[in-house]
């Protein structure tokens, strides 16, 4: 392996903030409004769609991971009808998903470039790790996103599977790019090109929940979690927010938790408040550093945050074959999320607190929280959590 540390503007390709920012809008494009009903847990299918057709709907999806539907009503006359029907919890709004994503691409690298450690992965230490062959090897990863490129040569071996949430019939290949750049940041081969991930040997699982534009909906998020749960993944990787939350997908990331998956979440990019679902104390929340270990005038912060990791010019894979530099959270939460799963390839040991002789979510939080590098005021701040992620004192 061939190893250069890259600068914050080294092939740059993409710059701007790049965390996806759900809007709170249930406005849907194609007429009335998409709304995410829960219903009581007794009803079957046949009940709950009875229930939606008598108030004027039409299901969408199911969302059994909640026990609701996803559903598009044609006014909020009807919304407020399905809300007051017997059987009916709560009708949440389905949130509009949307990207922020500030630049511009260059030009796909032709050949691919001599293989670089990129300055993030280096500042965490995690190449110190993989000399005792620990590279997480099929750890599962899901990165629940906009895809993965299905063609790029510095993921494809390590891309496992996936599914896309918001036309099952259509593939989970990443057609904006920024899913691949969460992706490489992950899990980037060590094969003497491109870049290299944090764990270059993690499997990777494309959840494709956002479209070409970085759009989607949460009823496509949530049922993200729900594929990811049910294909076993070990950790979940989340850069993506909202500026408020509702119930339906604090319960979603609470199942994934419950399910032994450890979430990881960007904490945003607002300079303020810590977007959701980062906020969720079941999620692992990352604010993103930059060169010098400072806080990104971006990132979010408060007392929500978990711990900090590189977010500003980070080089990383992208759409088809090429590779561009991002910054925001988005890429900051990457960092922690190979660092767990090379955490999850030791054994739990001292911090197996169930006594189950397996890592659970709350064992491996404390574990990288107890081995970060302290930055900004002695123990907890509201800016770098606990400090900035190390893998290799994690794995010690």
């Amino acid at each position: 392996m061939k190893k250069f540390i890259l600068g914050a503007i080294t092939f740059t390709a993409i710059f701007g903030l790049a965390l996806f920012v759900v809007q709170f809008s249930a406005k849907a494009n194609d007429g009335g409004e998409r709304k995410i009903v829960v219903f009581e847990g007794a009803l079957d299918d046949a009940a709950t769609d009875n229930i939606i057709a008598r108030a004027g709907g039409v299901k969408l999806k199911n969302l059994d991971l909640i026990h609701a539907k996803a559903v598009r009503v044609p006014d909020r006359s009807s919304a407020a009808k399905l809300a007051a029907s017997p059987g009916v919890v709560r009708v949440d709004d389905d949130i509009v998903v949307e990207a922020l994503v500030k630049g511009q691409k260059g030009p796909a690298p032709a050949p691919q470039p001599v293989e670089s450690l990129p300055w993030g992965v280096n500042r965490i230490d995690a190449e110190l790790v993989w000399p005792s062959g620990n590279t997480a090897k099929l750890i599962k990863v899901g990165i629940i996103d906009t895809g993965i490129s299905n063609t790029h040569p510095d993921l494809l071996s390590n891309v496992k599977g996936g599914v896309n949430t918001i036309n099952p019939l259509k593939s989970w290949n990443d057609d904006n790019g920024h899913g691949s750049h969460v992706a490489g940041i992950v899990a980037a081969l060590d094969n003497d090109i491109g870049v290299i991930g944090v764990g270059p040997a993690i499997g990777l699982y494309a959840v494709k929940v956002l479209d070409r534009n970085g759009s989607g909906y949460l009823s496509d998020v949530i049922e993200g979690i729900e594929w990811a749960i049910a294909n076993n993944m070990q950790v979940v990787n989340m850069s993506l927010g909202a500026s408020t939350g509702n119930q339906s997908f604090h319960n979603a990331v609470v199942a994934a938790k419950n399910a032994g998956i450890v979430v990881v979440v960007a904490a945003g990019n607002s300079a303020g408040s810590v977007l959701f679902p980062a906020a969720y104390p079941e999620a692992i929340a990352v604010s993103a550093t930059d060169q010098s270990n400072v806080i990104a005038s971006f990132s979010s912060r408060g007392s929500e945050v978990d711990v900090a990791a590189p977010g500003v010019g980070i080089y990383s894979t992208y759409k088809g074959t090429s590779y561009a530099t991002l910054s925001g959270t988005s890429m900051a939460a990457p960092h922690v999320a190979g660092s767990v799963a090379l955490v999850l390839h030791t054994p739990v040991g001292s911090y197996d607190a169930n006594v189950n002789g397996k890592w659970d979510p709350d064992e491996v939080q404390t574990k990288l929280q107890a081995t970060a590098t302290e930055l900004g005021d002695a123990g907890f701040d509201i800016l770098y959590g606990w400090g900035l992620v190390n893998a290799y004192a994690a794995i010690q």
